[in-house]
């Protein structure tokens, strides 16, 4: 039996750790919520943080996002 590979948006990864974050709720809550793997949202919550600087950045690709 084959497993079906889901993916998820960039969108939907972000709002995952932002629960995770913002509730204080552990990572198997969240991922059971979700029903999802502990180490996506672990991997999620990884990839998030360091990837958080680039929020700040002045690049062009980086301006079209910001406020």
């Amino acid at each position: 039996m084959s497993q079906i590979h889901r993916k998820f948006t960039p969108e939907f990864k972000s709002k995952v750790v932002l629960e995770l974050l913002e509730t204080g709720k552990s990572i198997n809550e969240i991922a059971s919520k979700y029903n999802l793997l502990p180490k996506s949202v672990t991997t999620w919550k990884k990839q998030f943080f360091d990837n958080a600087s680039s929020a700040f950045e002045d690049s062009v690709s980086t301006k079209k996002y910001k406020c």
